[in-house]
């Protein structure tokens, strides 16, 4: 028909053929995915002055925030939706260093556009909670929707330890979900699980620093605040904070892949040399990766 082949060439004219640049697109609607859902909830519980939620459910609107950026992205670009966690996967060659500033910049705008759509959505609410003053500290302080602040007894060294150990664990608990060799999560539900990780991550390690584990979670929304109305004092509240969010988060990453492959990758691999046990333990594997395999199809 003719208008199938219309919309046929309307949507081959708009298909992108540069796997990079789809690459940096599924970053920004994963990122956007899992800042709409955080964010959103936190709106809710602060605004609503906890009639409409509590910790648990900030710590819920995460998970399931990426969970639902795996299902959107997972296929193309992995769905890092963290710049720690790409950061992590160059440094062990898992992807090429050229692609660092392209996955980053599409999680950053998606960060972005997802603050600017929860600022608007919430617009009213915040002029009603804050009487229009937008403020960093205070009763009514609510940049803490955006962008993670230390609570008011941490120290910026020991808010520094708590987001690089909370970092780590949220990349070793991605490698284990992940490992076929290990006890891998069954296939298709990689999301939720690991969904479930960083819902775990904010019940257990979220009330000193409000678990940022994500530069691309806490950077862009600060940004955002610093321009729609909170001013400066979002980079120098809780003394200068906003720099632990993104360098503890990216040497977590790193500590947390070189744990998890020296506590257990590197002595859970198929040995490669000839003859006896070791000849078995390859075949064996190799067995084992064809079934999985099979079974996946």
């Amino acid at each position: 028909m003719p208008e199938t082949k219309m919309l046929e060439k309307f949507t081959s004219r708009l298909a992108i053929k540069n796997a990079t640049v789809r690459e940096a697109l599924a970053e920004a609607l994963a990122t956007f995915l899992l800042m709409l859902f955080g964010m959103g909830s936190v709106a809710q519980v602060v605004l609503g002055r906890q009639m409409f939620g509590t910790f648990l459910s900030i710590n819920l609107g995460y998970g399931f925030g990426v969970m639902m950026g795996i299902h959107a992205a997972g296929g193309i670009s992995g769905a890092h939706m963290n710049a720690a966690v790409t950061f992590a996967n160059c440094v062990v060659g898992n992807l090429p260093w050229y692609k660092f500033p392209v996955y980053v910049t599409g999680q950053f705008l998606g960060s972005f556009i997802a603050s600017a759509s929860v600022f608007l959505m919430y617009y009213d609410a915040l002029q009603d909670y804050t009487g229009g003053n937008l403020t960093v500290t205070g009763p009514t302080a609510t940049a803490g929707i955006f962008a993670t602040y230390p609570a008011p007894y941490m120290s910026v060294w020991r808010g520094f330890i708590q987001e690089f150990i909370a970092t780590a664990v949220l990349v070793i608990g991605i490698l284990a979900i992940n490992d076929k060799k290990n006890a891998a999560a069954l296939p298709g539900t990689n999301a939720f699980i690991i969904g479930l990780l960083v819902t775990a991550i904010g019940i257990s390690l979220g009330m000193n620093t409000g678990y940022a584990i994500n530069p691309s979670r806490d950077l862009p929304p600060r940004i955002f605040t610093a321009v729609a109305g909170w001013g400066l004092e979002v980079f120098t509240a809780g003394n200068y904070w906003w720099w632990v969010p993104v360098i503890a988060p990216t040497l977590g990453s790193v500590a947390g892949i070189f744990l998890y492959n020296l506590l257990i990758d590197f002595h859970n691999r198929p040995s490669l040399e000839p003859g006896g046990s070791d000849e078995n333990a390859k075949k064996n594997f190799e067995t084992l990766v064809a079934t999985e395999l099979q079974n996946s199809v």
